[in-house]
């Protein structure tokens, strides 16, 4: 995860989306830290939005089953807590009540959303990002159920692709994101990219 870390001692929401415009974003070492630094990766997590993006037939499958509700954006909060939550997978989490106030103020502004599964009345899966220009930077997302997430984000990649984004930023890979087509991009080539979707007037998400 080389790259670098720049402190920030106060940050306003407006200050935070122009940071995604520059291709910076922000962390906190701990839940309980208050404070939060920018990020900018030397390789920058990236998954398509064309045929490269990929879903197993084991999940297509599932997804047709319809095991739960999509929706977005009717719990954008719980969303954040439930991302925030140590599991035995993530003993440790990097968003701190900082970062939760500035987001949810993002959500009110129509800067950040989610994408929620669920259960009945249960939220059992999701993740949230940020919509800036045409590109959607995701942040974070977890799963109380089979697949929960991995049917979020298809349906992500799917609504991207129906409003006409371009961008669809991860921050970094992983094995699991790379199951699905994230490519590493190196920076200069990350900051085309972004450019070009930051040109683009403000999509619906």
């Amino acid at each position: 995860m080389a790259g670098a870390r720049r402190k920030s001692p106060g940050i306003t929401p407006e200050i935070l989306l122009r940071a995604y415009s520059i291709g910076l974003f922000p962390m906190a070492e701990s839940a309980d830290d208050p404070e939060i630094f920018w990020v900018e990766p030397d390789v920058r997590g990236v998954l398509p939005l064309d045929d490269r993006f990929h879903v197993s037939k084991s999940l297509r499958k599932t997804i047709r089953q319809k095991p739960f509700e999509i929706r977005f954006n009717s719990a954008f909060d719980a969303v954040m807590t439930a991302c925030a939550q140590e599991t035995a997978d993530r003993p440790s989490t990097w968003i701190n009540e900082t970062i939760r106030t500035l987001y949810s103020a993002l959500h009110r502004m129509g800067h950040a959303h989610s994408v929620e599964a669920w259960d009945g009345n249960e939220l059992v899966g999701g993740l949230y990002g940020v919509s800036l220009g045409s590109a959607f930077f995701g942040e974070s997302m977890f799963s109380r159920r089979t697949d929960a997430s991995k049917i979020c984000l298809v349906h992500l990649v799917e609504h991207l692709r129906r409003q006409h984004f371009t961008l669809l930023d991860t921050q970094f890979t992983t094995e699991h994101l790379k199951t699905f087509g994230a490519l590493d991009v190196p920076k200069a080539d990350y900051a085309l990219m972004l450019a070009a979707a930051m040109e683009s007037p403000h999509l619906k998400f």
